[in-house]
């Protein structure tokens, strides 16, 4: 049975770029396409993302020419690429590696672990959110935009991704409103700007929505403060954008620490405090996470995953006695 120098859990934007700075330092690596809660392809949530302006390198190109490009380079250096989703990850108390068991029943094994797992969308807590899910309720401007092609719809959030789900849906609907609870939005000013300059997006500050309503589909949604003289507006559409929830479940059940949100606790060095066990990207404690953020700390972790190999021995027989 094979053993990796290092196993990655997500295949996003940062684990692959974990896995190509790993090829490169001549570890013997696998990564894995999913973790357990991830409903994202090889490529994560950049793949969803319309337009990348912000990458180093790259004045303009698509979430997934992005994604496309760190994968290519990352199978440059015969990294293993297994689009199997890792249930469990155990570390064994008497030898010096991990198993990781999939979806499918496989086991593999590892040195060190990398978890770039990264986030799921927030959803929507008001009445009537879940019941409409995928009848007018939606999450992803980029996956279902073209569905309320001249059509009335809201986006809920005053982020910079509410901003930019705002900016690609106004590319279809007849109009966007915009409605968040602070007092103004939160992008960066590239797209602040965008926004205002957009003609059928119109913000509502400082408004929550209190319900969805409708028949099969949305009709309309149901604001805590009046809006041009109304608490109803009519829409055919919610996009929920009010932030991620990470996906550290398979960590947590590792021992690794967590902070209040959930986010994996990393050093410098993209360290847990779990020996051996990295990570890195939209699951970890950083605060600004941006794809080039989420790379950079899987660069480090494959660089301080090659120093923790070379400093330590490692036993692994593989009997299964230590891995219950």
């Amino acid at each position: 049975m094979d053993l990796y120098d290092v196993a990655i859990i997500g295949a996003g934007g940062t684990g692959l770029a974990t896995a190509m700075y790993a090829g490169r330092l001549a570890l013997k690596t696998i990564i894995f396409g999913a973790s357990s809660d991830s409903e994202l392809p090889v490529g994560g949530v950049i793949t969803l993302t319309d337009t990348v302006e912000n990458y180093p390198g790259f004045k303009h190109l698509t979430g997934v020419e992005l994604a496309e490009k760190i994968r290519d380079h990352a199978l440059e250096y015969g990294i293993a690429l297994k689009e199997e989703r890792v249930v469990k990850a155990v570390k064994s108390a008497k030898e010096n590696c991990f198993q990781l068991t999939t979806d499918e029943g496989k086991n593999y094994y590892s040195k060190t672990l990398v978890f770039a797992t990264g986030s799921k969308w927030r959803k929507l807590p008001m009445k009537g959110a879940k019941g409409f899910e995928g009848k007018g309720v939606a999450y992803c401007a980029l996956c279902d935009g073209p569905i309320f092609k001249d059509k009335i719809i809201a986006v809920v959030g005053g982020s910079d991704a509410a901003a930019k789900e705002a900016l690609f849906l106004a590319k279809h609907a007849a109009k966007v409103y915009v409605i968040f609870r602070r007092d103004k939005m939160m992008p960066e000013p590239v797209n602040a700007r965008l926004v205002n300059q957009t003609p059928n997006i119109q913000l509502v500050p400082s408004t929550n929505i209190l319900e969805i309503k409708g028949d099969k589909f949305v009709k309309s949604i149901v604001l805590d403060t009046p809006f041009e003289g109304k608490t109803e507006l009519a829409v055919e559409g919610v996009f929920g954008a009010i932030g991620h929830i990470p996906l550290s479940d398979l960590a947590r059940d590792l021992g690794v620490k967590l902070n209040k949100e959930g986010e994996i606790m990393i050093n410098r060095h993209s360290e847990t405090n779990v020996p051996g066990v990295f990570a890195a990207g939209d699951v970890v404690d950083s605060e600004f996470k941006q794809a080039i953020t989420g790379v950079a700390e899987g660069v480090i972790a494959s660089y301080f995953a090659f120093k923790y190999i070379g400093g330590n021995n490692f036993v692994c027989t593989f009997s299964g006695k230590g891995y219950e």
